[in-house]
């Protein structure tokens, strides 16, 4: 039963006019994403963003990260980059000097061996999916030229990377339908960008592994679903809390066909 005398049938289907219980479902969700959004973001900067040895993201990240850099191996682009602050410059320096010179498993037994043991294995050797680095072998998997992400690894992420966003897009979406003021066909645009933007991204991993000038379709594909989805988060919570301080009663159905 309607319970406000000056809207009636679904005439309250829009931001402005949904109950307190609604917004703050929408709210909290809205919000929760966006502390994640933050969090996966210094996520990327501390990995794929410290690739080239640099703070930042970069087209050299992208490249490094999935067609790897043949003219160094994989365990001295992460001491130059996201492990840098994990060994001293002696230490890292006496790495890589084994590394150029072949990486032999004497010269492990003799002096190498130890500064891993120093450095390195309070994490690889505890922690699961790491190399072991107190093992000869795992140690000289990641000493050879880097080759980017493996076919198996990009399979991995691929379909983990559309399923989990693909979810938090469709929710975005249904809360900004709600939205009114917006054209129709601009509305249809940002809720449907996103999973355009999210498709060209992972395709552009791969292509990205043959040929290292497609790293550019990973910056531009994540620019556009993240402009979209900022979009969509302001508007929505403006929306929500800010525009019913005007007393105006917002009589729109946002999901009448008719609403343009």
């Amino acid at each position: 039963m309607n319970t406000n005398p000056k809207q009636s049938g679904s005439d309250w289907l829009n931001l402005p006019s949904l109950n307190t219980t609604v917004k703050s479902l929408f709210t909290s969700y809205l919000l929760v994403i966006g502390l994640g959004v933050l969090l996966a973001t210094a996520q990327i900067l501390m990995t794929h963003g410290m690739a080239d040895g640099k703070l930042g993201l970069s087209i050299d990240d992208i490249i490094y990260s999935y067609h790897g850099d043949p003219a160094h191996s994989k365990i001295e682009t992460k001491l130059n980059g996201s492990m840098r602050d994990k060994a001293s410059m002696a230490d890292k320096l006496e790495i890589i000097k084994w590394v150029r010179n072949g990486a032999t498993e004497e010269q492990w037994n003799q002096q190498v061996k130890t500064i891993f043991y120093t450095n390195c294995i309070s994490c690889h050797g505890v922690i699961p999916g790491l190399p072991d680095f107190t093992k000869f072998e795992d140690v000289q998997r990641v000493a050879k030229s880097e080759s980017g992400a493996t076919a198996a690894s990009l399979t991995r992420i691929s379909h983990i990377h559309i399923f989990a966003i693909s979810f938090i897009f469709f929710f975005n979406g249904i809360i900004f339908s709600f939205a009114i003021g917006i054209k129709q066909q601009l509305k249809i645009f940002i809720v449907s960008a996103p999973f355009f933007f999210l498709a060209i991204d992972v395709f552009s991993w791969w292509l990205t592994k043959i040929a290292p000038e497609f790293a550019w379709l990973t910056i531009i594909s994540g620019l556009g679903y993240g402009l979209c989805s900022a979009i969509i988060w302001f508007v929505s919570l403006y929306q929500m809390w800010v525009l019913p301080r005007n007393g105006k009663i917002y009589k729109v159905n946002a999901w009448d066909p008719r609403t343009r």
